[in-house]
């Protein structure tokens, strides 16, 4: 049996202990089903598993020995937390995800708040002003539906357009509710996913392109069907045919749907005005633009909150009030960020994100080639940090 046929299996073993660890899979099902019917492995032998695969890697090509390196030691550091070893937040993260966590300076977040109360009008304060600005602009829910496959229509043919797609690639919207997420893109293989797009909260009209460019087109299913069908079905990497969170994989694949939008979209705000107009919908797309153009350090704040509670000691509420405070959050969005916050599946996640989104930024630097190599090679955050 392959090396990469064996992490498959330690992947799937894993799998088998917390809900959601394995994200997609679409490789061989009797694999799956042979590992579902054994005995439940122990974690710590898990660990042991995965340090003996690291040392077995030599005899592979450099760039697939350094993706499988990366993605073994987030599996280990996974499999030791579940045989209950402690480990302090930031070093988790950086083993999990390849990237060490920061924290954003207060400054900065300051400087967000000063643009912010220029581009806001009106009187109040400016948590009052903001949160006016994102409640008062949302989709009716009888029809998001309708909005949302518009927008993703026109987000398919721009990424088909500059980046190609798969032939016989698909996906299938749902509208959800009562998770710890906005939406969730459940890769199902076969070049196809399902976008769960979560109602708990109106959606906010400034937010709907983004998300589905994230979740969509060219991000996750863009990623996923690519390296699935030029990795998986073409090149016979059985490695390519599982989707792994607590891995560094996550946080580029969070990466590219960070900057997708910006890579279709020359203006997303007049296309999601454009969009939003046919369905009776009013877009203040100047001041959507304005807004958007300082306010990025408010999606640290969460790093940061994440940072309090397990760096720092720091009690839930006093992270909730933080958020408040700090990313301009209504009382009601502070408490759903929270709950991805402590949700134990995905509290080393939160910063995949930010971090993600700022590795590559820096890489791609606009050039749709190395967009594009994101989408289709398996790439790792040191790669991207050389």
């Amino acid at each position: 049996m392959s090396t990469a046929e064996r992490y498959v299996e330690l992947c799937l073993r894993l799998g088998r202990h917390v809900d959601g660890l394995v994200d997609a899979y679409y490789g061989d099902p009797e694999v799956q089903e042979r590992i579902d019917a054994e005995a439940l492995s122990e974690p710590g032998s898990l660990a042991e598993d995965a340090a003996r695969l690291m040392a077995e890697l030599d005899g592979l090509e450099a760039q697939r020995r350094r993706w499988l390196h990366a993605q073994l030691v987030g599996l280990e550091t996974v499999a030791r937390k579940l045989a209950g070893e402690e480990l302090a937040f930031a070093d988790q993260v950086e083993r999990c995800y390849g990237v060490r966590p920061r924290r954003t300076p207060e400054e900065e977040i300051d400087a967000a708040h000063a643009g912010l109360d220029d581009a806001l009008p009106g009187t109040g304060s400016l948590a009052e002003r903001y949160a006016q600005w994102r409640e008062a602009q949302t989709v009716p829910k009888d029809r998001l539906g309708a909005v949302l496959s518009d927008i993703v229509e026109g987000l398919q043919s721009r990424t088909r357009e500059l980046f190609g797609l798969p032939e016989g690639e698909s996906y299938e919207l749902q509208l959800v509710s009562d998770e710890p997420w906005a939406a969730y893109n459940y890769y199902e293989g076969s070049l196809r996913s399902r976008i769960a797009v979560n109602t708990d909260l109106p959606m906010a009209t400034n937010f709907v392109t983004e998300l589905m460019a994230h979740e969509l087109y060219p991000g996750h299913q863009t990623e996923h069907a690519w390296k699935e069908q030029l990795l998986y079905r073409e090149a016979g990497r059985p490695e390519s045919s599982i989707l792994m969170i607590g891995t560094p994989e996550s946080l580029i694949a969070e990466g590219i749907a960070g900057v997708a939008d910006s890579m279709v979209l020359e203006d997303e705000d007049a296309f999601t005005a454009e969009v939003l107009a046919r369905h009776g919908i009013d877009y203040d797309a100047d001041l959507a633009r304005a807004v958007k153009a300082v306010r990025r350090p408010l999606a640290r704040a969460s790093d940061n909150a994440a940072m309090m509670l397990y760096e720092d000691g720091a009690s839930e509420d006093d992270a909730r009030e933080y958020l408040k405070d700090r990313a301009l959050m209504s009382d009601r969005r502070a408490t759903q960020a929270m709950k991805f916050i402590v949700d134990p599946m995905w509290r080393s996640y939160v910063t995949t994100y930010e971090d993600g989104y700022a590795l590559c930024r820096a890489w791609v630097d606009g050039n749709p080639e190395r967009f594009k190599r994101l989408l289709t090679e398996q790439l790792t955050p040191s790669d991207l940090l050389s």
